[in-house]
C-alpha cells in the first residue's frame, strides 16, 4: 500500500517550528485512512492516525506543544 502526500503544514510553538506531513492511504478495503508525521528533529518523529486530516490537524495541535514541553522538562531533570 502506497501513502499519498496530501498537505503540509508547520506548527510554531515558543521559538520552535516543527513540519508535519500529512498522508492518505487506502486500506484493503478501500477506506480511507489518513497519517501525520510529526517532524521533531531529523531522528524524530510522532506518527498520529485518524479518520480525517481534520481531527489529525486538531490533535497535532495539542500534541506538539505537550510534547516539546515535556521534552524539555526531561532534558532538565536528567542535568
Amino acid at each position: 500500500m502506497f501513502r499519498t502526500l496530501v498537505k503540509t503544514s508547520a506548527v510554531a510553538v515558543d521559538n520552535h517550528t516543527v513540519n508535519v506531513r500529512y498522508f492518505e492511504q487506502r486500506t484493503p478495503r478501500g477506506a480511507r485512512r489518513y497519517s501525520a508525521e510529526i517532524v521533531l528533529s531529523p531522528n524524530d518523529r510522532i506518527i498520529l492516525d485518524d479518520d480525517s486530516v481534520p481531527n489529525l490537524e486538531a490533535r497535532t495541535a495539542r500534541l506538539v506543544p505537550a510534547t516539546l514541553l515535556s521534552r524539555t522538562l526531561a532534558r532538565a531533570s536528567a542535568a
